[in-house]
């Protein structure tokens, strides 16, 4: 059984402002740093408009049509103070989409030891009435509700392992009680959410934030005791994950200071535990990670590690 990454080209070509650290060629580090794991590559198709409805209001679909036609003639468009669409980024988007919900399909049918989706732009900011943070579909939450509403699984947990705590995917998880969130965070850091407090109407959401310059050792400790215990508890049916890298040390957008070693440690647990709790092969999404050589290195050892558990 192989482990399958899914891509497309248009994923690397969506457009944002010069200098932004969301920029194209993240698609291609991650990309080449997970194929060189052994994961065989798999077209990443456009999701449906009915799958991002499941995440999103149709407001909020419509504004990112608007913003598309807007592209096409100006170049770039301008939705927030950090997000950006070009003439590419919508279809980049449905298609990071896509990617996911093909992910989820081929883990539910067996068809896949490990799915990875180089998903760009990344998803897991976006709310469902607005873009935030670079981020215009929220993948991961769309891939968790097609999950739940196509396949009829009962229960499902995203682990959000990027430094920057995913607001839209845990505003999804609030409104949705067989959706299990589960994150770990530098804290303070934009957007300013996932307070360990916060557990949501439906007992539902665990955050471990953690104060900037922590070390490897305390945030596997942190993932260990406070997240997967729960995920444990809440014996989810399938398990994605949101893969962002911007926790390592090199990363110019916040102040952890992991490493390659604690992504592969976080590949293989997270493996272990989808195997322990005998649902389909994990799927990752990727989400953040600035700094190039940083994020072709984590993603590496992250997705190995994720296919060898």
């Amino acid at each position: 059984m192989a482990s399958l990454c899914f891509a497309h080209p248009i994923l690397g070509a969506h457009e944002t402002s010069p200098g932004h650290p969301e920029r194209p060629e993240r698609y291609g580090a991650a990309l080449e740093a997970v194929l060189a794991e052994g994961y065989a590559l798999r077209e990443a198709p456009l999701a449906e408009r009915q799958a991002a409805l499941r995440v999103h209001t149709p407001l909020h679909l419509a504004t990112l049509d608007a913003a598309h036609e807007a592209a096409g003639a100006r170049g770039l468009v301008q939705l927030d103070p950090d997000t950006w669409m070009g003439p590419s980024s919508l279809e980049a988007a449905y298609r990071a989409a896509g990617g996911a919900i093909a992910a989820v399909d081929a883990a539910i049918t067996g068809a896949a030891r490990a799915a990875f989706v180089a998903a760009r732009p990344p998803g897991h900011h976006a709310e469902p009435e607005a873009v935030m943070g670079f981020c215009l579909i929220n993948s991961v939450a769309v891939a968790a509700l097609h999950a739940l509403e196509v396949h009829g699984l009962e229960r499902v947990a995203v682990i959000d392992i990027d430094v920057h705590h995913g607001n839209g995917t845990q505003a999804t998880a609030e409104r949705e009680p067989r959706l299990f969130f589960a994150s770990v965070h530098q804290d303070p850091l934009y957007p300013g959410t996932g307070h360990a407090h916060e557990r949501g109407a439906h007992g539902n959401i665990r955050n471990a934030p953690l104060p900037p310059a922590t070390r490897g050792r305390d945030w596997r400790e942190a993932v260990e005791r406070q997240l997967l215990g729960a995920v444990e508890t809440f014996q989810p049916d399938m398990l994605l994950i949101s893969a962002g890298f911007d926790g390592h040390a090199a990363d110019p957008l916040a102040q952890f200071e992991l490493d390659e070693d604690d992504y592969a440690w976080a590949g293989a647990r997270l493996g272990r535990l989808a195997r322990g709790l005998k649902v389909p092969a994990p799927v990752a999404l990727l989400e953040g990670g600035y700094d190039l050589p940083a994020l072709a290195a984590a993603a590496a050892a992250f997705a190995g590690a994720l296919a060898q558990a």
